[in-house]
Parts: C-alpha cells; sequence; structure tokens
C-alpha cells in the first residue's frame, strides 16, 4: 500500500476505536446492578443500623462491638474481600474522655460578674489525658473569628500573646457577615470548630470559648449541648494531648452579649470582627473553671472492604460513609437513644447497596474498589484522619473519594445537591450521571455551613485525593423546590443529633435514596473503567496537594 492509503487506514482505525472507548466509558452499568440498589433491600439495612439494640452506635460501647460485627458480616455475604490487608478492621487508638467542669462558670469584671450554667450557657472540656485540670483567673481576650489565614491577609492573632489567656472566638468565618471575604457565603475550613480550637492551642491559649450563633453555626444550641453532655473521643498522641488549650468550650450568644457589656463593650465588637483592620481586644475580665476527667484508652475500629480491580488493580476509588453516632445520652421528649438513622445509617446502607450492585456486574471494574466505614466522625472525623495516615492503598495510587453521610429521605428531587461546589471534576462525573437519570447539580443551597469540611471525605481531600460529598436535592419532584428546603430545616431544627433522627419505613420516603445512590454508583462505575486520575479544578485548596503527589 501507498503511504497515504495507510495514512488513511490508520485514521479510519483510530477513528473507530476511539470511538469504541469513548462509548466504553460512556456506557453504564448493566440493568441487573442498577436493580440491586432499590428501596427494600435499603429498608432492611436500615431496620438493622439505626435499631435500639446498637444503642446509638458510640465508639467504645457494645453498641460499636454490635455494629462493626454487622458490617463485616454484611460485607463478606456480599462476597467482598477484606480491604485492610486479610482483615475487614483497622484499628484506631483513641482516648475517651469524660469531663465535667464545674457547673456554673463566673465571668468577673470590674462592676460585677456574670454566672453562666452549665449546659444551658456554656459547655467544656479538656482534650488533656490528666484527672483534673484547671484555668484560674485566665484574662479574657476577644480574638475575632481566631481565624490566621495567610492566604486571605487574615490573622486575628497578630500582635496577640494568649499564653495563660482564654480566648473568645466567634463561629464560621468572615465570609459569613461580608461576600468579598474569604470565600463569600461558603464556609471555608476556617469557619469550624475544630480549626479554631486547633488554632488556639497552637497560639498557645489556655482556652477557648467559641460563641455559638445558630445561623452561622447551621445548628441550634440544642446540638451543642447534646454532643457536650457526653464523653468526648479523641485520636491518641504521644504527649496526651498536652499541646492542647487546657479548656475548649463553647458559649451562648445571649452570655456572650452580656459578658460584652460587663466589658463596658457591645455586639459592635462582633460586627468590627469581619474587618481586615480589626485587633483584638483584651475584655478586662477573667474567669476559673475547674474539669474532672475521665479517661480511658482504647481502640475502635474503620470497617474496610474490597473488590479487586482486574486491571489496575493497585489503583483504588473509596466508596466511604462513617458508622458511628452519638450513643445514648440526655432524654429529649423520652426517648435517650441516640440512633442517628439519617446521620449516618442512611449512609452506611447505601454502602452496601453499591457493593451489591459492583458485585452483581457482568464483569469486575478495571480498578478496585473500596468501601470504607469510619469510626469517630461525630468526635471530629477521628477515623478518617487515621486512615487519611494509615492508608490501605497509597494517597497517590487512590483515585477519588465518594463519600456519603446523611442521605435525603423526603423522595425523589430534580437535583442533587454538591457539597464544596467548583472544587473537582468530580462533579463533572456527578453532572454526566445525573444527567442520565434527567437530573442536575446543584451547589449547596446554605453554603455557609461549610458541609464539604464537616465530613470524612475532608481528611481525603486535604491530602490530595479528589473527594465528592454530595447530599439529597431539595427541588422535589411531587413538592417542589421551598417544600424540600423546609424539610432540611425541620431535620435540622428537630432531629439532627437528637433522639428523634429515628428510622421510619411508614414515613420515609426512599425513593430519592435510591436514585441518588444509583447516580453515585455510575460515577464510580465510569471512573473504574477509565486510565486518568479525576483532578482539582483551579481555585481549589487541595489542587497543589495532588500535583506534588
Amino acid at each position: 500500500m501507498t503511504k497515504p492509503i495507510l495514512f488513511l487506514v490508520a485514521v479510519a482505525f483510530c477513528f473507530s476505536s476511539c470511538k469504541q472507548s469513548a462509548q466504553s466509558n460512556s456506557d453504564g452499568p448493566d440493568s441487573l446492578a442498577i436493580k440491586a440498589i432499590n428501596d427494600s433491600s435499603l429498608t432492611q439495612y436500615l431496620s438493622v443500623i439505626a435499631a435500639d439494640s446498637l444503642q446509638g452506635r458510640k465508639p467504645f460501647t457494645i453498641g460499636e462491638t454490635k455494629t462493626i460485627s454487622y458490617l463485616k458480616k454484611s460485607f463478606d455475604e456480599l462476597g467482598l474481600e477484606p480491604g485492610n490487608g486479610d482483615s475487614y478492621f483497622q484499628e484506631v487508638p483513641m482516648v475517651e474522655i469524660k469531663s465535667v467542669p464545674d457547673q456554673q462558670m463566673t465571668i468577673t469584671g470590674q462592676t460585677g460578674l456574670v454566672n453562666l450554667n452549665y449546659l444551658t450557657d456554656f459547655v467544656a472540656g479538656s482534650r488533656r489525658v490528666q484527672n483534673q485540670v484547671s484555668i484560674k483567673n485566665s484574662p479574657l481576650v476577644f480574638a475575632g473569628y481566631g481565624i490566621v489565614a495567610p492566604e486571605y491577609g487574615w490573622n486575628d492573632y497578630k500582635n496577640l500573646d494568649v499564653k495563660g489567656k482564654t480566648v473568645v472566638v466567634m463561629i464560621n468565618d468572615p465570609g459569613f457577615a461580608d461576600s468579598t471575604l474569604f470565600k463569600g457565603k461558603n464556609m471555608t475550613y476556617y469557619g469550624r470548630w475544630t480549626y479554631k480550637f486547633e488554632e488556639a492551642s497552637r497560639q498557645g491559649a489556655a482556652g477557648i470559648l467559641i460563641i455559638h450563633d445558630t445561623a452561622p453555626a447551621a445548628y441550634p444550641w440544642s446540638v451543642v449541648r447534646s454532643g457536650w453532655s457526653k464523653s468526648k473521643l479523641t485520636l491518641q498522641s504521644e504527649d496526651n494531648g498536652m499541646s492542647r488549650t487546657v479548656v475548649e468550650g463553647w458559649i451562648s450568644l445571649e452570655k456572650a452579649k452580656a459578658l460584652f457589656k460587663l466589658a463596658g463593650q457591645d455586639e459592635s465588637l462582633m460586627v468590627a470582627a469581619a474587618k481586615k483592620q480589626f485587633k483584638p481586644v483584651n475584655l478586662g475580665l477573667t474567669t476559673s473553671l475547674n474539669i474532672q476527667n475521665k479517661t480511658r484508652k482504647s481502640v475502635s475500629y474503620n470497617v474496610i472492604a474490597k473488590i479487586t480491580g482486574s486491571k489496575y488493580k493497585d489503583e483504588a476509588i473509596i466508596y466511604s460513609a462513617h458508622w458511628d453516632h452519638l450513643g445514648t445520652g440526655e432524654k429529649i421528649l423520652g426517648d435517650s437513644i441516640y440512633n442517628g438513622a439519617v446521620d449516618n445509617a442512611t449512609g452506611v446502607a447505601s454502602l452496601f447497596e453499591i457493593a451489591s450492585a459492583f458485585k452483581k456486574l457482568d464483569r469486575k471494574p478495571g480498578r478496585s474498589i473500596l468501601f470504607v466505614s469510619y469510626t469517630g466522625e461525630e468526635q471530629g472525623l477521628l477515623g478518617s484522619e487515621y486512615y487519611a495516615k494509615h492508608p490501605a492503598f497509597p494517597l497517590s495510587k487512590t483515585v477519588a473519594n465518594i463519600n456519603m453521610d446523611m442521605m435525603g429521605i423526603a423522595g425523589k428531587t430534580k437535583d442533587i445537591v454538591v457539597y464544596g461546589y467548583g472544587q473537582s471534576e468530580m462533579e463533572d462525573y456527578a453532572a454526566a450521571s445525573a444527567k442520565k437519570q434527567g437530573r442536575v447539580i446543584v451547589p449547596d443551597p446554605v453554603p455557609s455551613s461549610g458541609l464539604y469540611y464537616r465530613s470524612d471525605h475532608f481528611n481525603l481531600a486535604k491530602f490530595g485525593v479528589p473527594s465528592l460529598f454530595t447530599g439529597s436535592g431539595v427541588d422535589n419532584v411531587k413538592n417542589g423546590r421551598e417544600w424540600g428546603l423546609k424539610q432540611v430545616a425541620d431535620f435540622t431544627k428537630s432531629r439532627y443529633h437528637s433522639p428523634q433522627d429515628n428510622f421510619d419505613p411508614k414515613t420515609w420516603d426512599l425513593s430519592g435514596i435510591t436514585e441518588d445512590v444509583r447516580m453515585l454508583f455510575d460515577m464510580g462505575f465510569r471512573i473504574s473503567n477509565e486510565d486518568t486520575y479525576p483532578k482539582w479544578k483551579d481555585g481549589s485548596e487541595f489542587k497543589a496537594i495532588r500535583e506534588k503527589k
């Protein structure tokens, strides 16, 4: 053949093979696999995971023992391999601290004092593994948002020595008050309570009190109260928590206003904190507090299962969902078991559904699929933090993470919410899979809640793994968008982190979860059969981390 003819043949062959490759990548999983994800099997899983018999699934309790045993049994019955070497379990060393502070904390000034009652007005604890800790006559300093963020030209601790002092800071970040700052209404990690405690420790403060305000916090005081009335868990550390502040806690907005008044200030101080020229204010007040600690060191467990890939078995896609909740605690409306049905029995049930779907495929995925159910999410994303530092697959070979937490229970929607919208190409995969269902992806309708930084995928994102976290849509097929938004608000107000988060097969409409999980399965299937890695988008704070690997 002449060279021109050879060239034409080569072009034709390339066009044919490229077209076949594109079709292969765009083709979805077979219908048998898709149908494995359904309301009936979801109901079966939920009825076990959210049952009273698991006692709220708190780590270090009989509830954990029962839960992780059920997870192992379910993964095994679905035909999955152990995901952590030859084990389904990954030990996560933790310390449990039951902190009991003085029942009253007094703020003292030159002209009087303000008394705060435990649980009603303040909560407090310590991460220090000591039987007793205390602060005595610690000066109070209002440090604005308590943020040091060089990339935003922000430093609330500039020229401030807080050694021996207790900082009082606001929740969220300045973007909540001024949309021209930080990422506007899209809360950054700097707005999270975990960050504020960490930064106060780095600055050497003796204590930190976060001012609770429902709107910027995105949850009511009752959530703070329920979480802090129980023992808290943290990862074990070599220094037994001695690098942390002596006291960590929250105060109500009402009492914060009262202490500002005692200091000769007013609410304008909090408004001023959202200005770049803000300088911290020594309030001329002091406080003392004693905390009795009961500590216990032990291990909790992440539960990990896998399907080994047929082509790139050393590369993994992670589907994740935390199994833990808050255990038993303060009785509310006659119930003291915090079952966490939505948060996060729905996510764990969805893990099983996706695992079942992958096992029903007529061929194995090209890449390995890892199913990880983390411990300690409710305690500060502890299980995922430990996993990110001790991964079953190298994070450089972890292609992507799809996280499931608090799936919707109000039926089908026309949309699906992507938290952290604009972060990575993972949302482009989500959009393509949603389009097959006649749906669209949309940004978080309440971006100030910062949900992208509040679930387990965040710890993998911090190490550069492109991570997707979705929430059920709000534009309900039957009842519209406003109705859907109301369901979210009602759940947050009345059931989130309370004993009222229970599974009710009579009132829950699982058709929405089913559709969402099918979408997440479809996009994972596509990624599993590609040979490229999803990327972070320009502007993402995680992009540079991935590119260094």
